[in-house]
């Protein structure tokens, strides 16, 4: 009789478990089909950092969205065109089918013998065109690359502030720390670079250079570049040195190449890119030359993630690099012409302005009264809604660019006279109003 108690007793017991479970899972199953689905992203696009152009780029669309005429001064767009022997040759090789299948994801060696002849009669250095270049799909996707190749958890990069924005998103893409340190002046930005490589435990992995520097316009001399490879051998860190502006520079100053500095392939790579000086930039073509370590984890990278650049491309590139670098020379006249227009035009109107010696951009000290009383982003949305007038504010490049904005030269000399004249008359209708941060912030409310 006991034992049939009993068992009646865990039969019913195992009953009510049963169904308990049953109904639990059931309820879990209903609550979580009723909540809205919820997208994880993966922590190395937590990190990246806000994109502090958003302001500027909505207001700008809308404008030009409800018919406006905006100048557009902000971005780096080249805007003048190829030649036509490069357009015309890359048609002639799209014409042929034998253009249209994967390509190797280093380039086709032409090219590269082509980026060792460039190197060699400009700056005298002999690369290896087999191990020592590889080409890119525009020099920032070989750096991002290059970064996620060299990079992982609780690696350190050093970057020159203000920054480019691509030098410390994809340090962070590659799961690596970033110290920015103040690039105007170079002595200091060398000592800097030791202190830290003293203090810093583990050693930075990685210096990122980047000359003529965007968006601050300083450049250097080959001797800085002599005391990068010192401290890189002292303190055991890879160089990266990001020369997107090679081909555009006045008033006789010549860029120096980072891998012209004796022992530089040892320590590092230097991207280069058709984009500026060729007005290619929509073509996506780039290199990355020097260390080949370096290049051959570039390389791997590259094999997994793509089939390399379309084959006729490269074709017109080769034939851009040969044949037109007369009008290489002759685009760095247009930028010198439009640099005078937007400096002196800024001179007249009051502005503090130094001509740039390279580089598609200027690198402007917002005037008094108004860089006292308002955020570089408030007086870039200013211009734009007032002025019509669209400009880099210098906080988007980190702290160290608050106060200053940088104007691309991509318009003609006309547009950017007008863009003068509508700066002059946004500030001036603007201080008429009543000068003040209230009075400025209520501009572009």
């Amino acid at each position: 009789m006991a034992r049939n108690v009993f068992a009646a007793y865990n039969g019913v017991a195992h009953l009510y478990c049963y169904l308990f479970i049953r109904f639990s899972c059931m309820s879990q199953f209903e609550d979580k089909s009723s909540r809205p689905f919820e997208v994880q992203v993966a922590q190395r696009v937590v990190r990246l950092p806000p994109y502090l152009f958003g302001r500027i780029n909505k207001l700008l669309y809308n404008k030009r969205r409800a018919g406006g005429d905006v100048i557009d001064l902000g971005m780096g767009n080249p805007s003048d065109a190829p030649e036509d022997i490069v357009v015309e040759k890359l048609a002639e090789a799209a014409r042929d089918p034998r253009n249209h299948s994967y390509s190797k994801s280093n380039g086709i060696a032409n090219l590269r013998r082509e980026v060792a002849a460039k190197y060699f009669k400009q700056h005298g250095i002999r690369l290896d065109p087999e191990d020592e270049i590889i080409t890119c799909l525009g020099s920032k996707e070989g750096f991002s690359h290059m970064c996620l190749a060299l990079m992982g958890p609780g690696d350190t990069a050093i970057v020159p502030s203000p920054y480019f924005p691509i030098h410390v998103y994809a340090v962070a893409l590659a799961a690596g720390n970033v110290i920015s340190l103040e690039v105007a002046n170079h002595d200091k930005f060398l000592s800097n670079i030791a202190q830290t490589c003293e203090t810093l435990y583990p050693n930075p992995k990685l210096l990122i250079l980047n000359y003529p520097h965007n968006p601050s316009t300083v450049c250097v001399e080959q001797p800085f570049y002599d005391e990068v490879v010192k401290l890189a051998r002292r303190y055991n860190f890879m160089v990266i040195s990001d020369f997107a502006y090679a081909d555009v520079a006045f008033d006789g100053y010549h860029p120096p190449s980072f891998l012209a500095s004796r022992g530089a392939k040892e320590v590092g790579v230097e991207f280069t890119t058709m984009s500026k000086g060729y007005n290619m930039a929509g073509w996506r073509i780039g290199f990355c030359s020097g260390n080949r370590k370096m290049i051959g984890a570039l390389a791997t990278i590259k094999g997994y993630y793509d089939y390399g650049m379309f084959q006729a491309v490269q074709i017109a590139a080769i034939v851009a690099m040969r044949d037109t670098e007369a009008a290489v020379e002759k685009q760095s006249l247009i930028y010198k012409r439009r640099r005078d227009a937007l400096c002196q035009g800024l001179a007249r109107i009051g502005w503090d302005v130094t001509p740039p010696q390279a580089t598609m951009f200027c690198w402007v000290p917002i005037p008094e009264p108004w860089r006292s009383s308002m955020n570089t982003m408030d007086f870039g949305m200013l211009l734009l809604e007032k002025g019509n007038v669209a400009v880099s504010p210098g906080s988007g490049f980190g702290p160290a660019g608050e106060g200053f904005l940088r104007m691309s030269l991509v318009e003609n000399e006309q547009r950017l006279q007008q863009a003068v004249r509508q700066i002059n008359r946004c500030l001036r209708d603007a201080k008429a109003a009543g000068h003040g941060d209230a009075v400025a912030k209520a501009a572009v409310s």
